[in-house]
């Protein structure tokens, strides 16, 4: 079960770290792939970090260098550090699981992930 936390509401430039609790996939599964994606009202679901079981990372453009995926020593805890945030990062945000490593270039699309946790809500004003 994937569980989201750490959401609220922060002034633009400010800094939020999500947590999501990894721990049925990462000690289960010996190939997986972890990802963070995020909803805002009116559009569609986008993916904006994802790490692998071998640790490679990848980043949509649009939060490349301001968020920052990672999991906590033991590998039981998903991480999105974000940095500077923008009026338009505010949306409900989502950790996903594969236990898949899909290529490289659907990392980032909703396809490979079928397990979903139940979102976190950033607002930044």
């Amino acid at each position: 079960q994937l569980v989201e936390s750490g959401g609220g509401s922060v002034e633009t430039g400010g800094s939020l770290r999500l947590s999501c609790t990894a721990s049925g996939y990462t000690h289960v599964y010996t190939k997986y792939t972890l990802a963070w994606f995020r909803q805002a009202p009116g559009h569609e679901r986008e993916g904006l970090a994802s790490v692998t079981s071998a640790g490679v990372t990848t980043y949509a453009e649009r939060v490349q260098g301001r968020f920052f995926i990672s999991l906590d020593n033991d590998k039981s805890t998903l991480f999105l550090q974000m940095n500077d945030l923008k009026p338009e990062d505010a949306a409900m945000y989502y950790c996903a699981a594969s236990v898949i490593v899909p290529q490289l270039g659907s990392r980032l699309m909703r396809r490979p992930y079928n397990h979903w946790g139940q979102g976190t809500q950033v607002t930044v004003s």
